[in-house]
Order: structure tokens, then sequence, then C-alpha cells
């Protein structure tokens, strides 16, 4: 048993990261400190006004535990690491962490391309960027490997000259070959040139340029030539357009803005980003920020900082920021590791540099109010909703629900869905499918018993091995019970759910999802009652989502399955059963349900069948409809309007 107030005495005053987990084991918070001793105490002491979300967290901790670290910076690097691995529940959370695109020029090859990267490496190559749109640097490269007539292909030269025949780039006059070994290097390299002047924002040469081509083309009464300039002086003039804001230094640097909305404890912060590369402004971001309320803007910064510019190789010289940071030393130190050469935050007064601030505060603040409403709405389709739908039933939380749905063809392929919504939202991650094993025919009762009755057992023997070998590590979909089932039907489906739960000595909220002659949801069925729900609520609405989404996860299953079984049989599963018997087995008894039909002396007189055989295939069948006829009595017995009896 873990004694909190014990295990605080022995922490030591070093510098290090800890970890807070709930009952359950799951991380929902990692921080670092200079001081462990005195940082972990501070949070079980009574002291107010630390904000409603760190006394939500205090209450929930179970246990903690701690890494010691040679300095404070290990520290921030290690807390980062762990911040993004588990993305506990009480961090202040990027919630884009995408990455940005880059134009990378291979100038340490004899005959250089031009490229689209994702990540930037310390090799001999040239980079530029990031970019914010993929499109735009894929459309730029296109543009500079036509005007120039650069290779885009994988070749290695010089080794590979005249292996092949040139391709079609040739042909279409984009690319001027070198694979044919008729290109020096040094002509070659005069064409990369122009296209690193283009990338470094050099275009009045290159507009000059080709304006004069299409004039001379245009009057020696080449017009096809003519059209071809000028479609790529236009190209050229609307990528140089993109370009033209400029903030008159030449340095690479960003500008970082903040806004934050402290109406409730779920509000989320927005951080504005420019991009200046160059001098210019390359482009523009902005990130949500969860659990902010009652967060400093320091410390919202200082945790995007951490989290953005630990996963992008592309670290500016400078990065302008509207407030100071409390860690401003450290951060700067590790941010000046990452990039191998100095990074300077900076806090501007006035000038410029100011206004770039303010303007970029301001379009945070725009972004919030615009999307004010609609996180509002979206609050409502899906934390509003579980609210909803646990006071229909009357519980107190709703926040993990599983829905389940069977589907099969006539009893062929039977196959279970299982998916997962947290907050009203579905966690894709933990969806699982299951195919079941144990069922013949279209028995969906069985088929729902014996997919509840692994989905639940194996997350008990998951819960066990970790608490013997007391792993920490965030609970996965089979781990992480629900609080509440909801199941694709009525009083039936509930009572195999209800038999199951019970035969594992489980005590999980069963609900049936009920649905009228149009096979649209009617209400909830829960303790023997069906609970009506109001149409036009939010609540209807999210149970209409989870329904349709099981049922959806169920059919694009089986209709894989069915893909891969276009000329498979369930015969095939029978051990001992391969192509010939199973041939053999169809030309004998026409059909599946002949061969279901028959007893093991009939199906011995099949000639290419063994005795041994014969009773596999017989024991397959029938096994299965014995699993089959307890399921149906599990259930109730039918009712005329097809409902079933409560057990």
């Amino acid at each position: 048993m873990f004694n909190v107030q014990e295990e605080l005495k022995k922490l030591p005053p070093k510098p290090g990261v800890y970890i807070m987990h709930d009952e359950r084991d799951a991380i929902i918070y990692v921080g670092k400190a200079v001081n462990l001793h005195n940082r972990v105490r501070s949070y079980f002491r009574k002291i107010v006004g630390r904000g409603p979300q760190i006394d939500q967290m205090v209450k929930q901790i179970a246990r903690f535990e701690y890494i010691v670290t040679d300095s404070e910076l290990e520290a921030l690097i290690l807390e980062n690491n762990l911040i993004k691995e588990h993305r506990p529940k009480y961090n202040t959370m990027l919630k884009d962490d995408k990455t940005y695109p880059y134009i990378k020029v291979t100038v340490g090859e004899p005959y250089p391309r031009i490229l689209f990267a994702r990540k930037q490496y310390k090799d001999k190559a040239r980079y530029f960027g990031p970019y914010t749109s993929a499109q735009a640097v894929k459309s730029t490269i296109e543009l500079l490997n036509r005007m120039y007539g650069l290779r885009d292909c994988a070749r290695v030269l010089p080794r590979d000259f005249g292996k092949e025949r040139p391709c079609l780039n040739l042909h279409m006059e984009r690319c001027c070959a070198p694979c044919t070994g008729e290109v020096s290097e040094e002509a070659y390299r005069k064409r990369v040139d122009m296209a690193l002047e283009f990338l470094s924002g050099h275009y009045d040469p290159i507009i000059h340029d080709l304006t004069k081509k299409m004039t001379d083309a245009s009057e020696a009464m080449e017009f096809e030539k003519a059209i071809k300039y000028r479609d790529l002086l236009q190209s050229v003039q609307q990528v140089a357009q993109k370009q033209k804001m400029s903030e008159g230094i030449g340095e690479n640097r960003d500008i970082l803005g903040i806004a934050v909305d402290n109406s409730s404890p779920d509000s989320d912060g927005v951080i504005q980003t420019f991009f200046l590369r160059d001098g210019k402004l390359i482009g523009r971001e902005h990130f949500y920020m969860t659990h902010v309320a009652g967060r400093k803007k320091s410390d919202i910064l200082s945790e995007f900082i951490k989290q953005f510019y630990g996963g992008t190789p592309s670290i500016p010289k400078e990065i302008i920021l509207p407030c100071e940071l409390e860690d401003h030393d450290l951060i700067e130190q590790w941010l000046t590791a990452i990039r191998g050469s100095k990074v300077t935050l900076k806090v501007p007064v006035k000038g410029q540099k100011e206004k770039l601030v303010e303007l970029a505060n301001t379009n945070a603040g725009l972004i919030l109010d615009k999307d004010r409403e609609r996180l509002k709405r979206e609050e409502g389709r899906t934390i509003g909703a579980v609210k909803e739908i646990a006071d229909l039933l009357g519980l107190a939380r709703a926040d993990r629900m599983e829905a389940y749905d069977i589907s099969n063809i006539s009893g062929f392929a039977n196959v279970g869905s299982m998916v997962v919504y947290e907050k009203g939202k579905p966690k894709r991650s933990d969806y699982r499918k299951f195919r079941i094993k144990s069922v013949a025919g279209p028995n969906d009762y069985a088929c729902m018993k014996e997919v509840l009755t692994r989905r639940f057992r194996h997350g008990m023997e998951e819960q066990k091995e970790l608490d013997s070998k007391r792993i920490d590590r965030e609970f996965g979909s089979f781990t992480k019970f629900p609080d509440v089932l909801m199941m694709d039907g009525g009083r039936g489906q509930v009572n195999i759910a209800l038999q199951v739960l019970d035969e594992l000595g489980l005590s999980i909220p069963v609900c049936g999802m009920v649905k009228d002659d149009h096979h649209r949801t009617r209400g909830l069925y829960y303790n023997n009652i069906e609970i009506p729900i109001d149409r036009s609520g939010e609540a209807f609405k999210l149970i209409t989502r989870i329904q349709d989404e099981a049922h959806r996860f169920a059919i694009e299953y089986h209709r894989s399955l069915r893909g891969k079984a276009q000329t498979s049989s369930r015969l095939e599963e029978i051990p001992g059963i391969g192509p010939a018997r199973k041939k053999a087995l169809m030309r004998e008894f026409g059909s599946i349900h002949e061969i279901m039909e028959a007893d093991v002396e009939r199906l011995a007189q099949v000639p290419e069948l063994s005795q041994s055989a014969a009773e596999e295939v017989y024991r397959y069948f029938h096994k299965a409809q014995e699993v089959d006829e307890k399921a149906q009595k599990a259930a109730g017995d039918p009712q005329p309007d097809g409902s079933t009896s409560q057990q």
C-alpha cells in the first residue's frame, strides 16, 4: 500500500521529474523540479489560490514516483519526453503536433535535386522553410524543376550515366537530362545556383529574365515559347507575392502571441505564431493549448515552446515573446543545445518587434473569439451530451462508453465490433475487432456473449499482470473498463451483457440502445425500463452517433473478411479439411446447411473423409449449436414483438 506521507519524507532535495498516478495507475501529471523534496511536498499542503485544476488533480493522486537527474536542464528534457509519450490528463497540452514541410536542395550531390522534406537533418543539403502549406512547397518545387530543367529522379549520377534511356521529362522539356552524361557538372550547377537564388527570395532577376524571353519569343512569332515563358512568369510572380511581407531584417525568427479564455475550467488557449525566414513572413499558424484555466500566460507559453520546438528541427535564431518566462534561461540553454547555435528569447518593449507581438496577440484573440461559439457547440455535442446521458441513467459519470455490434450474412463470417467514446468523442485507438470463433450460424446473442467475454476476460488478465509486475504505463483499450456499456438492442442484448459481467464478477452499468420499427433510435433500456429520449437533444444525437459507429465498424470488418473469403467457406476453418475434402463435401451434400444437419455416420460415407475427419466436421458444427442454444436461453424467451423476457 502506497503511503503518501511516508513517501514524501523520502524525497531527495535534488533536481528531477515527478510522475503522478491515479487509483487506476494511469499517469495524470508529469512535472520537473529544481528540488524534488520541496516541489512534490507543495502539492499536499493546504494552499489557497493555486487553481481549481491543480486541486482537482491532487484529489486524484493515488501514488507518485520520481526520477532524479544531474541538472535542471536534464529534468526539462526528460519531462518533455514523458509528456509527449504519455499525454497526461492534467498537463497543459499542445493539441496540434504536426510537422511542417521544408524544401531540400541536395547540394552535396554532383547533380543536385530539389526535394520535399518533413525533417531537417544534419547533412550536406540546404534546407528552406519550414512552410505552413505542403501544397505550396510541392508547387514551388515543380516550378523550379520546370524553370531550370532540374532532375527529379533518384538515379545516382554520374554512376548511372547512360544506363537507361532518359525519361519523358526530357521530351516534355522539363529536364535537361543530366543522366545522359552530356551535361557537365558546371553547367548543371549554374541551374541549381539560380534555383537557390530564387529560394533565397531574389526574384527580380528571374522575373526580368523571363519577361525578356517572353517578349523576344513573341516578337520572333514563336508563340508557343512565349506562352511557356508567360506561364512561368505568372507562377514566379505568385510565389513572390506570397513572400511580400518583410520585417526588414534578414534573420530567422518566430513571433509568438497568446490569448486565453478563462471562462470555464475546460477552456482552451491559443498561441499564434508568425514564421519569419530571411526577414520574410513565410507563414503563420495557430495552436490550441488545453488545460489552461487558472494558469499564467508565461507558464502556457513555456509549455508550448517545450512541446512545439522539442518536436521540430527548425529552431530560429530568435523567438520573440509577449511576456517573460520564469524558466527563461533554462529554455534558452535547452533550445541552444538542440539547434547547435545560440537561441535567444526576447520580450520587446518598443519598435517594430513589439508591434509584431501585438499583431500576434491580436490574431490569437480574434481566433479565440471566432472559435468560442464553435467550441461551446462542440462541448454541447460531447461533454454536455455525456452529462445528459449520465443524468438520464442516474449515473455519477459516463465519460467512457463502449458500444458493441455483431455483423454477419446468414451466419457467414460472424464478427463483432467494439467502439469507444471518451467524453463524447470517438477514441479510435481503442476500437477493437473480433472474429467469432465459437458460433456457427446467425445467432447474435451467442456472438455477443463471446465478444464480451473475450473483451473483459482479456482486460482482467492484463490488469492482474500489471499489478503483479507494477508496470507503469498508460492503460490500453482492454485494461481500462467503461463507465457504461451501450448495447445495440434492447432487453435481450442487455441480459447477455449482464450475464457475462456477473460470471466475471464485474459491476458495470449496461444500457440498451433501442430502435423502432424503422431502425431508428427511440430510447434507452436500463434497469428493466425503457427511458424515452428527447429527439432534439444532444444526448439523443450522441447515442445515435455511437450506435451508427458501432454498426459501421462491424460492417466494414465483415466486408473485408468477405472480400478475402470469396473462394473459401467455413469448411476451411475446420482442422483437417483442405481444398480437396471441402470440394468433396460440397459435391456430396450441396450446401453448408446440409453438412451441418448430417451425423458422423453420414459424413463418413464421403470417400475422401476418414472417420476422424468426419468426427471433426460434426464436432465443429454441433459444438457451435450447443453454444447458440445456451445463449438463447440466457437471453430470454422470444416474445411476439421480437424482444425477450427478462431473466
